[in-house]
């Protein structure tokens, strides 16, 4: 039962994460063009589906060590999205309802994974 516990958690934490790189789609697509926002907006979209894609790679982790090493990515890639989507908003490039939503939600999924992360080294 604890085995499925855990794969049904992952599997809830990667829909999350997926929905959590979609809305950051959603979020550029919505930003007015201009020179600062196609900067900041291009590196949010790359740290933001980075969170996604190498959860998934910590999911097929052949060890604890690579496990524990590709959390690592995403627990440096979800602090540089969260970092992100406050210059976003605090440039005022895009300061609206769903851009504060992601920044909440990047502090959680930060939060998330940094305790999964930590848990693996205890």
């Amino acid at each position: 039962m604890e085995n499925f516990d855990k794969i049904a958690y992952s599997e809830e934490l990667k829909a999350r994460l997926r929905r959590f790189a979609l809305n950051l789609i959603e979020l550029s697509k919505q930003t007015p063009f201009n020179s600062e926002s196609k900067v900041l907006m291009n590196q949010l979209l790359r740290s933001g589906t980075s969170v996604y894609a190498n959860y998934r790679a910590s999911c097929r982790a052949r060890s604890k060590a690579e496990f524990f090493s590709k959390l690592s990515i995403v627990v440096e890639e979800a602090d540089e999205t969260e970092m992100w989507l406050d210059l976003v908003m605090a440039s005022k490039v895009n300061g609206s309802e769903l851009a504060k939503e992601l920044w909440n939600e990047s502090l959680e999924i930060l939060k998330i994974i940094a305790k999964a992360r930590k848990s693996i080294s205890s």
